[in-house]
């Protein structure tokens, strides 16, 4: 069975969870680096996605009481201690042996949820036997593509639905991309596929093909149109997570925030929103949250820290995102998730316009 190795010590001198990319690049070769550090075309969807939250202030409520933050979230009939999970990400042991394993215990330690990858470089069996039994962990999903081989994407869901995974997250808008050739250190490879497996772009019969094919609920990844999150919510799925996939798919592509603000006024209620894309700090997730998403999920910084520091590394990251989350509530006279809302937003002065945020009284 994968094991992780002897806990690492942080490095010195980290504060925030930006302080780990430095961290990070220092110990990676060039070629992992470039992997991890990826980005579409010239890099404008990358560099929209931080300067869309950027662009919102936060309005602070004062004398409020404030004794203690509440940051516990339920989402699908599940609860779990904080808004976060850590967001799918490929062959993660690129980055450190540790890889998915030691991200998702340190994702249990820190009471987040966990998305595995198709592509990761553990199995999903040994991710779930590491952090399944652990009481206070976040939610455990698998992140799916859809192969061109049906039954092959079926294996793949009877595998997860086995192993105890609690959702299954369709990757919708990442199947065509420009080819990025990798050479692979040697035993490192996607252990889920079929060194010939082939990705299909799916569409909504397929989304209605595997809604019929499983129990577990269906979360759609990758959204950034409201008409299309509309037509989500008629075809069933249990949540949308609002995506243009960190910036590595389609350059000029919206912002994560802008499309999660327009997609939140078309829904409402009628469907759960995540959101993932530039998120650096525990200011962003409340950001996220006051836009309408109810969790975030956290690539390139988790994945600076288990590059930096292994399992502990990630977990520290973790931690200081709900850190900064809760302390950013507290100056914000919020106690408790439900108390925030669009309100708590405004533009920064000369920052990017929002005019078709209407929502609440962001403004």
């Amino acid at each position: 069975m994968n094991r992780v190795g002897a806990l690492e010590p942080l490095p010195a001198g980290v504060r925030t969870p930006a302080d780990y990319e430095a961290h990070a690049r220092a110990r990676l070769d060039p070629q992992a680096w470039n992997f991890i550090d990826d980005q579409a075309g010239k890099g404008a969807t990358r560099r929209g996605n931080r300067q869309a939250w950027d662009a919102l202030a936060l309005v602070p409520r004062v004398l409020r009481p404030v004794a203690k933050v509440d940051t516990r979230v339920e989402l699908l009939g599940r609860q779990w201690p904080s808004p976060l999970l850590v967001a799918p990400m490929a062959l993660q042991a690129i980055a450190h042996a540790d890889g998915e394993l030691g991200m998702s215990l340190a994702a249990a330690m820190q009471g987040a949820g966990m998305v595995l990858a198709t592509q990761s470089s553990i199995s999903m069996e040994a991710v779930a036997q590491a952090v399944g039994s652990e009481p206070s962990r976040g939610p455990l999903w698998f992140q799916l593509y859809l192969l061109q081989d049906r039954e092959a994407t079926l294996a793949l869901v009877r595998r997860a639905e086995a192993a105890g995974y609690e959702a299954l997250v369709l990757t919708v808008d990442a199947a065509v991309r420009a080819a990025r050739p990798l050479q692979l250190p040697p035993g490192l490879r996607a252990v889920h596929l079929d060194p010939k497996a082939t990705f299909t772009p799916p569409g909504w019969d397929d989304v209605a093909w595997l809604r019929s094919r499983t129990s577990l609920p269906l979360i759609l990844k990758g959204v950034l149109h409201p008409d299309d999150a509309i037509e989500a919510a008629g075809a069933g799925v249990a949540a949308l997570v609002v995506s243009n996939h960190g910036g590595r798919v389609l350059d000029g592509a919206t912002s994560s925030a802008a499309a999660l603000a327009r997609i939140a006024e078309a829904v409402g209620d009628r469907l759960p929103l995540l959101v993932d894309g530039g998120v650096r700090s525990g200011i962003d997730v409340l950001r996220a949250l006051a836009l309408g998403a109810r969790a975030v999920l956290v690539g390139r910084p988790a994945l600076h820290g288990l590059a930096a520091a292994g399992a502990a590394g990630a977990a520290h990251v973790l931690r200081l995102l709900r850190d900064e989350l809760e302390l950013a509530m507290a100056q914000c006279g919020l106690d408790n998730l439900a108390a925030i809302s669009p309100g708590l937003l405004s533009r920064h002065p000369g920052a990017m316009a929002w005019p078709w945020i209407s929502h609440g009284n962001c403004q």
